[in-house]
């Protein structure tokens, strides 16, 4: 590799493209402390102002920028004559020595080189003040005014590049009025991220242009634009220099669009002003460096280690990723000095982290970086991610990795309960078991049930602490997020990599703010992200290509590529569209995972139950009908997916009380409101069908959790756990009675099927307590306690129980589905045909996944 150096060819910060080549390391890898943009990044309107305005790129741009000079003019209270708009402040720097006549140019350095390139070009002689750095380089105001004469030319800037100091402003008022016939250029391009009552762009003296950027101020230089004010004369001059359309369409209208917003300009500055002290304060602690005191969103450092020179310790802290700016081209400055950008809090931390690994080399090895993760998000819900993840958890695994899943927020009705009594959903259940560990409430710290169309009850780690309405939580949601922080560095902690989950849509603008699980996770994690799009359902392409539209800059870096779900077909069809969308997007298709039917994994939410997901067409004479009634408030569907793979069974999801029938068996599942699930049932015509069905020998009514509860003789709910403390009879098919209570019983538990004489094992999640009112209900299911979880009546032809996962047994699955066949007339098979066990069915989901994606590139990006 040829040696780097970073200082010939391009003598100013940003050029990532010549630090990629001369390291290695992609561009969008590299972490660039060398240009002094806003740490923001571009405001979030920006994609959205520049689509709106491609169809003008078919015509000239306007040569005289009249509407941005307009508002211009508008916001700095001066008339659109003192105005000349630019591609850029250095544009505008370069017309002015060629505009003005004067013979000499006076320039305190150091300074922006520019300033005497740009004079010396038009024939200037150029004199140097060079600053005191016993003073920390401040402007000696008396000597600037023994140096001055008519017909002369002062750049400096305000605040200064590269040492970042701002000048006294009266003084320099007082200075420009003293000297009519001496020119004054102030260079504000860095004055957005300080206090605006150091601008001379207010109560200017006539002989003093100030120059401005704006692509500094809203981190666009990739689009060049720049202004100046001055004396009407002046500007008329430096038109005539000026070609016509210097200042393309786009820059205009973007231009437009950032004077309007104050807010964002208010931001940036608070920003600034507080991640600079951060900074300052983050290397003060480093041997062998001294800040100087700055005021601009960067801070110029002088290197005092006799080791190396600043050229040298920038090179090697760009070959681990992070670029900074040596200052050895500026005047006055040698090669001791360099100049760091401000950034956010975490990229601060990796400079000062890449800086003391350097400065300090530690015996024990370089200080451990941020635990290497990836991160699946969705186009929308059902995307498959949650398969993706499972997929990709057990991939790792598979090649040797100590591997975690990790889901921020998960709203869900279908949950789990952990050895430890959290509860949690059920995705990331599977997906530890993927990993092959123990079920963790720290890989899913939010889990949201809805309970109603505006509210949920959220658990926190495991444990439930309230209701809220949707409003509530979104306030106090950026407080979970510390808590959800925790919980992803307690894991990561113990895990070699993180394969996080996230929810719904990253691009639903209305939530992004205070998104907690989505891209600002994956931000946190410092995850990259493969966008999972259902090619099954349509509208792949534009989902990916509409997605990318709405994330801001920030976000769109974030992602790594994109990964089609559930493909049937040939896959070259795709060609042109993968091109397309690699054109458009800068991101490439990553995976494209063909459509897995019957992958023997449980659902994580409802979705796919919704849609039909255990829709079977009835094709075997000798298969037993068993049909579930799908709840409004439907929870722990999973219940029944074990029944789905025995070969005797029909499985059939109900929702009407005509599409009843006559079943061998009838599940009322569990519910996360059960009160109202009751009105469901009796509004809907089913409560008079199951009590038909009750009275027939030939149908077996179970009911699992809520759906035991609904089977009893009165439900009640005087805490008004799940509505407003009402109390109602219940369908009165067993002579129990349920109160709901406040505190929410979640266990694992063991258990007794008494009539089968069968080891139960699943996991308590109610608030019910609920006891029998007569001897006529028969105990059938008894924990370790001997406390009663469930009974019946009828013989066994209705019976409910509090255990969720009861049909997960193959031993007790097939006596279930043995007696179902025996009332049919039937003869019993009397042995296991299926067993029930996700680890085949995850390792063939590996398998499908390895093959479908790049999977060499995806662990490149995360860095194994």
């Amino acid at each position: 590799m040829n040696s780097i150096n970073l200082t010939q060819r391009h003598r100013h910060g940003g050029n990532l493209h010549q630090f990629s080549a001369e390291v290695g390391i992609p561009v969008d890898q590299l972490l660039d402390f060398s240009a002094n943009l806003n740490p923001l990044g571009p405001p979030k309107w920006l994609r959205a102002e520049i689509s709106a305005h491609i169809g003008e790129l078919v015509h000239y741009p306007d040569p005289n920028c009249e509407n941005l000079t307009k508002a211009l003019a508008e916001e700095n209270g001066c008339s659109p004559d003192n105005l000349l708009v630019g591609n850029g402040a250095t544009e505008l720097l370069y017309l002015l020595p060629r505009a003005l006549k004067v013979e000499r140019a006076l320039i305190p350095m150091p300074s922006y080189a520019d300033y005497e390139d740009a004079t010396r070009l038009a024939g200037i002689e150029v004199e140097q003040l060079l600053l005191d750095v016993a003073n920390d380089f401040a402007i000696d105001f008396d000597r600037l005014s023994e140096r001055l004469q008519p017909d002369q030319l002062v750049l400096l800037g305000q605040p200064n590049n590269p040492t970042g100091r701002l000048c006294d402003i009266e003084r320099l008022r007082e200075l420009a009025n003293a000297s009519p016939r001496t020119y004054f250029v102030i260079d504000e391009s860095f004055i957005a991220f300080v206090d605006e009552g150091n601008s001379l762009r207010h109560e200017r003296p006539a002989n003093v242009i100030v120059v401005e950027s704006m692509t500094k101020a809203y981190a666009i230089p990739g689009l060049r634009l720049g202004y100046l004010i001055a004396d009407a004369a002046i500007v008329t001059q430096l038109r005539r220099l000026m070609p016509d359309w210097t200042v393309n369409s786009l820059a205009q209208s973007i231009g437009c669009r950032a004077l309007a917003d104050h807010e964002y300009r208010r931001l940036s500055r608070e920003y600034v002003v507080q991640q600079r002290l951060a900074l300052s304060g983050a290397l003060a602690e480093l041997p062998g460096l001294y800040i100087f005191p700055g005021d601009a969103n960067f801070l110029l450092l002088r290197l005092d280690d006799a080791r190396m020179s600043a050229g040298e310790l920038a090179r090697r802290m760009l070959k681990k990723g992070v670029a900074v700016r040596v200052c050895d081209n500026f005047k006055g400055l040698d090669q001791n000095y360099f100049r760091v950008a401000v950034r956010g809090a975490e990229e601060q931390d990796r400079l000062c982290g890449v800086l003391k690994d350097i400065l300090v080399p530690s015996r024990t090895g370089s200080p451990r970086r941020k635990t290497p993760a990836i991160m699946f998000q969705g186009t929308g819900s059902n995307a498959g991610k949650s398969v993706l993840t499972a997929a990709m958890c057990r991939i790792l695994h598979q090649d040797g990795y100590d591997v975690a899943p990790f889901k921020a927020q998960n709203m869900s009705l279908n949950s789990f309960v952990t050895r430890q009594g959290g509860e949690m959903g059920r995705a990331q259940v599977v997906q530890a078991q993927a990993c092959r560990l123990e079920p963790d409430v720290c890989m899913n710290p939010i889990l949201l049930k809805p309970n109603s169309d505006t509210g949920s009850q959220v658990i926190l780690k495991g444990k439930v602490c309230g209701s809220m309405h949707f409003s509530e939580y979104t306030d106090r949601r950026q407080t979970m997020f510390e808590v959800v922080k925790e919980s992803y560095d307690s894991l990561a902690a113990k895990h070699q990599v993180i394969v996080l989950e996230g929810a719904g849509s990253p691009a639903e603008i209305n939530l992004k703010d205070r998104d907690i699980v989505n891209m600002n996770m994956a931000r946190y994690a410092d995850a990259p992200v493969l966008l999972v799009g259902d090619i099954d359902r349509g509208g792949v392409f534009a989902s990916f290509v509409g997605t990318m539209e709405l994330l801001c800059e920030s976000e769109r870096r974030q992602v790594a590529g994109f990964v089609i779900n559930r493909f049937r077909g040939d896959q070259s069809f795709l060609t042109s569209a993968l091109e397309y969308t690699l054109r458009h997007t800068g991101k490439p298709v990553l995976g494209i995972v063909p459509y897995l039917a019957q992958l023997g994994l449980p659902e994580e939410d409802s979705v796919s139950f919704k849609s039909g997901g255990f829709r079977q067409e009835m094709t075997a004479v000798d298969r037993v009908d068993v049909a579930v009634i799908d709840l409004p408030h439907i929870s722990n569907f999973t219940d029944f997916d074990a029944l789905s793979i025995e070969p005797d069974v029909h499985l059939r999801i109900v929702r009407s009380a005509d599409e009843l029938g006559k079943p061998d068996a009838l599940i009322l599942p569990g519910s996360k409101n059960v009160l109202s699930d009751l009105d469901y049932l009796r509004h809907g015509g089913f409560a008079e069908r199951i009590a038909s069905l009750a009275s027939n020998d030939c149908c077996e009514i179970v009911g699992i959790c809520g759906g035991f509860q609904l089977l009893g003789r009165r439900i009640s709910d005087p805490h008004a756990v799940e509505s407003d403390g009402i109390s109602r009879p219940g369908l009165g098919l067993l002579p129990i009675e349920t109160v709901l209570a406040p505190q929410k019983i979640t266990v694992q538990t063991r258990a007794r099927h008494i009539p089968s004489r069968r080891e139960l094992v699943g996991y308590e999640i109610h608030h019910g307590r609920t006891n029998a009112l007569d001897d006529s209900l028969e105990i059938i299911v008894r924990n370790s306690e001997d406390e009663m979880l469930g009974g019946s009546v009828h013989q066994g032809r209705v019976w409910g129980t509090y255990l969720h996962g009861v049909f997960d047994g193959d031993e007790f699955r097939r006596f279930f589905v043995d007696g179902l066949r025996r009332r049919r007339g039937w003869s019993a098979e009397g042995r296991i045909l299926v067993r029930y066990d996700l680890e085949p069915a995850l390792d063939r989901l590996a398998d499908v996944v390895r093959k479908a994606l790049d999977i060499k590139a995806i662990y490149r990006r995360i860095g194994l």
